[in-house]
């Protein structure tokens, strides 16, 4: 089970997950994998916590962390502006959608201890800066980029320290501009994938990104993978090893507030949405009111990375404080990928990663025999 990726990162097992939780991260590469820490809107403090936390109970195993730096943007590309600028920007009409799609479902506001600050910053370039620092001043292997390869300077200091740098991608043209760049491992990540994902299928992708690489990275495959089987279809396909994201939503370790877990466990593979609702750039995600709102006719277009994220930060967070206090709004959602039909019930993570080394191993055996 052993690919070359594996034996430069120190892994058993060619499986990388991405999760916000600290939990996840750490039953994963316990178990032989890599657990990938989403820092999107952590700010520093809690960030600092959470590093020394998966430190302190790791085992030494390898582990990184996935920020997000948009490679385009309003701006254009480099520094965005400050939240306070980007605010400023956001048309009255959108506000005004959002505050009363809000009302119409009863969604409380939050309590007076808890903002949205750090939310409205996660965008800009100087907070994932602040977050690549930290992260590296601790023994990480590997920076993720979920848009686009990070800054030359980034690519060069993780470099220096060691760590490797991966980027996601949806189409074999973006690879070789990844490559080009310095990024090391190119996450091929199809339209069935939760979250930022391209128009392309996993199975088309794949093969796709790993001619166009060829020697000069390696190369994971990312877009609805939750077992052991797809496992071994994308090491069959060229792939060093897989990528995975929404099984780990409804693993005992997340965080994801219960009602939303009760959601993820009913839903079937055609209950997800590729929308602009999130973020501005087409994203996956449960289908809900939220998402229904956004697709009506009636309804303002979404604005463009990160004014949509801006517009409705304050919106989302309120929805998930409700949901952490046991409300099931119907305009409550999440990214998630079109392997949520697969996710029907609460386990370990570290029972998910066996489970799935055991059918890949057995799906490769069968192949042997054929």
């Amino acid at each position: 089970m052993q690919t070359e990726l594996c034996h430069r990162l120190g892994l058993t097992i060619p499986l990388f997950a991405f999760t916000r939780s600290r939990e996840v991260v750490v039953a994963v590469s316990r178990a032989g994998g890599m657990g990938v820490l989403g820092v999107i809107a952590t700010d520093t403090e809690t960030l600092s916590a959470d590093l020394d936390w998966i430190d302190a109970n790791i085992d030494g195993k390898p582990y990184g962390v996935d920020v997000v730096i948009p490679a385009k943007h309003i701006g254009g590309a480099g520094g965005m502006g400050n939240p306070d600028d980007l605010q400023k920007m956001l048309p009255e009409a959108h506000r005004d959608f959002v505050n009363g799609l809000l009302e119409r479902y009863d969604v409380p506001p939050l309590p007076a201890e808890v903002t949205t600050h750090e939310a409205l910053k996660a965008w800009t370039d100087a907070a994932s800066r602040e977050q690549v620092e930290l992260a590296l001043r601790h023994p990480i292997k590997l920076i993720a980029n979920a848009l686009g390869p990070p800054p030359a300077d980034i690519i060069e200091r993780c470099h220096n320290q060691g760590v490797l740098v991966a980027a996601l991608i949806g189409s074999g043209r973006h690879a070789t501009k990844q490559v080009a760049a310095g990024v090391d491992i190119i996450v091929a990540q199809g339209t069935e994938a939760g979250g930022h994902c391209g128009e392309i299928s996993t199975f088309v992708l794949v093969p796709e990104v790993v001619d166009a690489v060829g020697d000069n990275g390696a190369v994971l495959a990312a877009g609805g993978i939750g077992s052991g089987r797809q496992m071994a279809a994308a090491l069959a396909l060229g792939a060093q090893g897989v990528w995975t994201g929404s099984i780990w939503l409804t693993a005992a370790e997340s965080d994801t507030a219960q009602v939303l877990k009760e959601k993820l466990l009913t839903a079937g593979s055609r209950d997800t949405i590729r929308s602009r609702a999130i973020s501005g750039k087409p994203a996956r995600q449960l289908k809900t009111a939220w998402s229904e709102a956004w697709e009506s006719t009636e309804t303002p277009d979404a604005l463009p990375m990160p004014l949509q994220f801006m517009l409705t930060a304050e919106a989302v967070a309120r929805l998930h404080h409700s949901a952490h206090q046991g409300v099931d709004n119907p305009l409550l959602t999440s990214p998630v990928g079109q392997i949520v039909g697969r996710m029907n019930e609460i386990r370990p993570a570290a029972e998910i990663v066996a489970e799935m080394v055991a059918e890949c191993e057995a799906t490769l055996a069968r192949l042997g025999k054929l």
